[in-house]
């Protein structure tokens, strides 16, 4: 195994020989391998450099440390370009997204396999990293989530195209809720492939670095999919979405917020989890609840451009409004918990308001697709 090791991504390849796998490693355990600008530019130019190299037969990325895989991105840095630039542009943070949904892209669309393995907490620009990739490995400490109604954002990074592809009203409820899940709920939504126990990692890598990797890259998905095929050595979590899935497509079901709003906050059952999914709604930003709810609705049968696309001008136009920055200090910055939305109901949000988020932000940056 040969490594160059960075302070931010460790870049390797695995096994020795004609054809190897390259592996990218997210090094910063300490912030649960949150993304940034740097990580990010890493990330995109050894996958775009793979990509053209025929000694790579695939791709593996993994994070460093027990705890997470990824935590998404950066909001710290994200929230002081909000600040710094009120109305906008805001151009780190503008920049930051269109690179990241880039890299989304490209792992979304690469010729050649591409292993995840998505232990501990993967949320955010971290579920980014991982719906994209072909093989997207969970294990028995997996919790994933969308949180961003908590910071006034949205589930970004292609949640459009990936949560609108989970059963029922799965993606809507998580995007509106925050409400975590495990690894057995992930395979049920279709937000992983395969449950394998973390320690298995060791045998899997050994197997890449063995395998008899080939020119063609469906064989190499074939090998990579043998290779993942054991037996996980440890019990599978018990789920909480399809037991539940009747009580979520209720909650969710319709076209008007505000009902689905007055429904969500009215629950009064004694799930645990739905308690919990409710409370996350009620404390979230309800202008964000309101272009959660419209983006995901809109993208239903976008393409995977059309997607970063409108994400990106999305995030853009949210990026130079206040309530982002508000939220990132109550939850990260103060940790007072007590952020001061701008609306306390999603009936409040004024719809010339909300349709202002989906127009065209001047001066922002455009998405380029390298294929």
């Amino acid at each position: 195994m040969n490594d160059v090791t960075n302070d931010v991504v460790v870049v390797s390849t695995i096994g020795e020989g004609h054809r190897r796998v390259g592996r990218l490693t997210l090094n910063v355990p300490r912030i649960l391998n949150s993304l940034d600008a740097e990580m990010i530019e890493i990330m995109l130019a050894k996958l775009l450099e793979w990509a053209d190299d025929d000694s790579i037969a695939a791709i593996y990325i993994d994070g460093e440390g027990e705890k997470a895989f990824c935590a998404g991105g950066d909001v710290h840095e994200l929230r002081r370009s909000s600040i710094e630039n009120p109305g906008g542009p805001c151009t780190y943070a503008e920049n930051f997204f269109a690179r990241e949904y880039q890299m989304n892209y490209v792992l979304f669309t690469y010729p050649k396999p591409v292993i995840c393995w998505g232990h501990g907490v993967i949320m955010g620009g971290g579920m980014g990293v991982m719906a994209g990739c072909s093989h997207r490995v969970v294990s028995e400490r997996t919790r994933i989530g969308m949180p961003e109604i908590t910071i006034a954002l949205f589930p970004d990074v292609g949640g459009s195209y990936f949560l609108n592809k989970t059963p029922g009203m799965i993606g809507r409820f998580l995007s509106l809720t925050s409400a975590h899940i495990n690894a057995t709920d992930a395979l049920f939504a279709n937000l992983g492939d395969v449950f394998l126990a973390h320690e298995q990692r060791f045998a899997v890598i050994e197997a890449l670095a063995n395998a008899s990797w080939v020119s063609d890259a469906s064989e190499n998905s074939a090998i990579v999919d043998d290779i993942l095929s054991i037996s996980a050595s440890v019990e599978q979590p018990v789920g909480v979405i399809e037991p539940l899935m009747s009580d979520i497509d209720a909650l969710m079901a319709g076209d008007d917020l505000s009902v689905i709003s007055d429904r969500l906050l009215a629950y009064d059952g004694e799930n645990a989890w739905l308690q919990k999914a409710r409370d996350g709604f009620a404390h979230g930003s309800k202008l964000a609840a309101a272009w959660i709810f419209r983006q995901l609705n809109e993208s239903t049968h976008y393409s995977l451009q059309e997607v970063f696309d409108t994400e990106l001008r999305l995030g853009a136009n949210i990026m130079r409004h206040p309530e982002f920055a508000e939220g990132v200090r109550a939850l990260l910055v103060d940790k007072d918990r007590q952020p001061k939305w701008q609306f306390g109901a999603v009936q409040d949000v004024p719809p010339d308001l909300l349709q202002s988020f989906f127009e065209e932000a001047e001066g922002a940056p455009k998405m380029y697709y390298p294929w």
